[in-house]
């Protein structure tokens, strides 16, 4: 029996991962999971009569695109946030941000470019999906580091330009996902001119977008429209898991240019799975009701404080500008994570699960990642012990 060889190189998921290394290990403590992005704060207080009013809705097979109801929302939304207009044809409803990653490349990355593989360029450290997508069209990823040199962003003047020729898509996540950076309207600019030069795709990941300290982080759609982009050049992420802490209702969406959209659509007619109706007109509550994503904001504004107060003085510790994530430094990122887990009981992430090795050493293995999504109290004694254990 044959078996294809583009996924023969990927490495085990990041979450198989831990526990391959942490489950043989007793915890030193009662353990507290900060290895992955599940928000605990408070859902919106409306979620249940909005699903009960809906609930008959099961009975009918979903609106494959996304209802009207919830397009209206979501264009809504894009004008109140970023002033830009986006006709509802130019929206997809996804179920669950990652499956409109993986499914824009299947949709949206030629299968060559000038006659030779294209390239799909990616941040590393990343979410892993954007290299799988990339495999599965036979696209060639390319790494383009992200370090604390380069402001956690990549260094635009720095990539090849053998890599940028052939360059098909370049995946951008901001805030970034796990150091919390943000690509300014600057960095925007930049990066569009960039592809108008070399004839690729952005996709903007912004599902960190709502959680920040001060100021909204800017968005590539804005950008986009002020510089007078081709539409079909920007194509945009965005989800209800961090914004209003629910992960589980898999709402997101895609926005960009009409002829990408007709092409997602298409693909989702044959290969996708909507979300149900009834969950639609939840997510069609929640993207229009902006005064829990304010309170939780709140919330996440004093656990910046009490983080950055916790790490003080710790060499290396760079506050995240926005999103959850607290990108730490350490000597070893596994070592320092079996050993949290073995004297305290805190679960984290190495830094290495999320990165790969590009030409010199995977960029994540100096780090470990702490996800700040458990209540208060709790996250204060986390990050206490984090301290704790491997700096003090």
């Amino acid at each position: 029996m044959q078996f294809p060889e583009r996924f023969q190189d990927l490495p085990a998921y990041a979450f198989p991962r831990l526990r391959a290394l942490l489950d043989g290990h007793e915890p030193g403590g009662p353990p507290l999971h900060m290895s992955i992005g599940e928000p605990k704060h408070p859902m919106p207080g409306f979620l249940a009569e909005a699903l009960d009013s809906a609930i008959g809705g099961f009975a009918n097979y979903p609106v494959n695109e996304g209802t009207p109801e919830l397009l209206e929302a979501i264009t809504g939304w894009l004008d109140r946030r970023y002033g830009v207009t986006v006709a509802a044809e130019q929206v997809i409803a996804l179920n669950g941000t990652r499956e409109g990653l993986y499914n824009a490349v299947m949709a949206l990355c030629p299968e060559t470019k000038g006659g030779r593989t294209p390239t799909v360029l990616m941040p590393n450290p990343f979410y892993q999906v954007y290299a799988v997508a990339a495999l599965s069209v036979g696209a060639e990823p390319v790494y383009l580091e992200a370090t604390a040199e380069t402001g956690f962003l990549p260094d635009l003047d720095a990539i090849p330009a053998e890599a940028l020729d052939r360059a098909a898509i370049f995946w951008l996540c901001s805030p970034s996902n796990p150091q919390g950076a943000v690509a300014d309207e600057s960095y925007w600019r930049r990066l569009l001119a960039l592809a108008e030069k070399h004839d690729f795709r952005i996709f903007a990941d912004e599902c960190y977008s709502e959680i920040y300290r001060d100021t909204p982080p800017p968005g590539l759609l804005p950008a986009a429209a002020a510089v007078g982009a081709d539409p079909e050049r920007a194509l945009v992420f965005h989800s209800l898991s961090k914004r209003s802490n629910l992960p589980g209702l898999r709402s997101g969406f895609a926005a960009g240019g009409p002829e990408s959209l007709r092409r997602l659509r298409q693909l989702r007619a044959y290969a996708g799975a909507p979300l149900p109706n009834p969950l639609q007109h939840v997510a069609a509550r929640v993207w229009v009701d902006e005064a829990h994503v304010t309170e939780n904001r709140a919330l996440y504004a004093e656990k910046y404080r009490v983080a950055d107060g916790i790490f003080a003085g710790v060499p290396g510790y760079m506050p995240p500008e926005a999103g959850f994530f607290l990108w730490l430094p350490v000597p070893e990122g596994e070592e320092a994570a079996l050993r949290l887990w073995r004297e305290t009981g805190v679960r984290v992430l190495p830094g290495a699960y999320l990165g790969r090795d590009a030409g010199r050493t995977n960029p994540g293995a100096g780090y470990i990642r702490a996800a700040m999504v458990a209540p208060l109290e709790d996250m204060r004694r986390g990050l206490a012990a984090i301290r704790e254990c491997l700096y003090d």
